[in-house]
């Protein structure tokens, strides 16, 4: 039976159009407008075109953060994937833990990308649940009023090297360096932070579950589901992915199923700062991975 967690007004999230502009040498963009809120944000996330696919000026719905989580377990390391069900493009896909950027953090778009790490992926052990920091920064522990966070050990995140070129807000430049690409489908600016998640040693008997949000009724509804965990390891092998896909449940890892799997569009092959395709098969990411 599914957990509510946390119930929200999705009116209290605002975000801003992005004027783009984009050179082979970097990328940079500002906000523009009025504020929007969700539904104005997804009226506006219609196709766009882009005529160079390294030098332009493009106007676009919003930001949105990814992360490319690294999680070290037990001497290996793996990639942390989300399985979402997109009603907005009626989809099924994996990808990487993402939100919207807000208004307020357009130039620290590295603050939503840890948060969203808090939000959707859960470490829950024997003793309770992980919290986390990176750095000098404790994440958020949104679910406090619903779920038991230990207070004597704590994960970490950090920053793996960055992309070669670089990407930034107004004239503030992005230290950590995050891969950014227009989605074109989407009329969206992504950004992928690369991280690493590091468990403390006495972690043991390790649980993933992700926690997705939905709008019910007017809310913005958060639930824990243990029957659909929705979170997956891709095993890296010298920093490269291989051809599995697991879970994690209780320390024990288990295969799971590829079959008819798509991945979003975050996998999706780059041209210049543009990415064309709304989701990637499984097998046609192998492939240009050349696995």
């Amino acid at each position: 039976m599914p957990r509510t967690l946390t119930r929200k007004d999705p009116s209290n999230f605002k975000t801003l159009q992005l004027l783009v502009e984009a050179s082979p040498e970097g990328l940079s963009y500002q906000g523009m407008g009025m504020p929007l809120n969700f539904a104005q944000v997804l009226e506006k996330r219609k196709p766009v075109t882009v005529a160079d696919n390294q030098r332009f000026s493009v106007e676009l719905a919003n930001l949105g953060v990814s992360v490319r989580l690294t999680l070290s377990w037990q001497g290996r390391e793996y990639w942390v994937l989300v399985r979402q069900r997109r009603a907005d493009r009626g989809d099924v896909v994996l990808k990487l833990i993402s939100g919207y950027v807000p208004a307020h953090e357009l130039n620290l778009p590295l603050l939503t990308a840890i948060q969203e790490v808090a939000e959707e992926c859960l470490l829950e052990t024997p003793d309770g649940w992980l919290s986390g920091r990176f750095g000098d920064t404790w994440l958020p522990t949104p679910y406090q009023s619903s779920l038991r966070y230990r207070e004597s050990v704590h994960f970490n995140l950090r920053s793996l090297s960055g992309a070669a070129r670089p990407v930034q807000c107004g004239n503030l430049k992005l230290l950590e360096r995050p891969r950014a690409y227009v989605h074109l489908p989407t009329a969206s600016l992504q950004l992928v932070y690369d991280l690493r998640l590091d468990l403390p040693k006495e972690t043991r008997e390790l649980s993933l579950l992700h926690v997705d949000e939905h709008l019910e009724g007017g809310q913005l509804i958060a639930r824990l589901n243990r029957a659909r965990p929705d979170l997956f390891l891709i095993p890296l092998d010298q920093g490269r992915p291989t051809t599995e896909l697991l879970t994690l449940k209780q320390g024990q890892l288990s295969p799971a199923s590829t079959r008819g799997l798509w991945l979003a569009e975050s996998f999706a092959p780059q041209d210049g700062w543009l990415v064309r395709d709304e989701r990637i098969r499984w097998k046609d990411w192998l492939s240009l991975q050349g696995i």
